[in-house]
């Protein structure tokens, strides 16, 4: 448990670095914020949310957050959100392809998303990361169940009384 933890900080704190460019903005657990004026790249954040009142010229990509465009802004590649929402203000839009699973996208007026749109706004989508987790779970408990079964012995009771 101590090597996951350690191995997961390891990672996460090492996010920034693995950047392309300056530009581009990598964070897990802390919200992104393209301020006004500024310009980002590519932006990836997981358990937080993007909030972008400046200019995106990159992709976005969440996981377990929403992504909320300021009216007249713009991402100018793609978006993928697992378990968060697009909001789009009006007159905003997405130059790329937009795919969310177990999210939504709102749109203000005029606000476009200029490549495909791909939706799956049902939220058992949140599973699919942790399928394979839940089935070799699953397959651990049937072998733990069958070797107990097969290890305990009942009771024997002796003839002519119930119990």
């Amino acid at each position: 448990m101590r090597r996951l933890l350690l191995g997961f900080a390891v990672v996460s704190l090492s996010l920034p670095a693995l950047a392309k460019s300056g530009n581009d903005r990598a964070s897990v657990g802390d919200d992104i914020t393209i301020s006004e004026g500024e310009t980002a790249a590519d932006v990836a954040c997981a358990f937080c949310s993007v909030h972008v009142h400046g200019e995106v010229t990159g992709d976005v990509a969440v996981a377990f957050g929403d992504i909320t465009v300021d009216p007249g802004k713009s991402i100018g590649g793609d978006v993928a959100a697992l378990g968060g929402n697009l909001n789009l203000g009006a007159g905003s839009w997405v130059k790329g392809d937009v795919a969310i699973a177990a999210g939504d996208v709102m749109t203000g007026d005029g606000a476009a998303i200029h490549g495909s749109r791909a939706v799956a706004p049902s939220k058992i989508w949140l599973l699919l990361p942790f399928a394979p987790l839940l089935i070799l779970a699953g397959l651990i408990w049937l072998i733990v169940w069958v070797v107990r079964r097969n290890r305990y012995q009942f009771p024997a009771y002796p003839p002519g009384r119930r119990f």
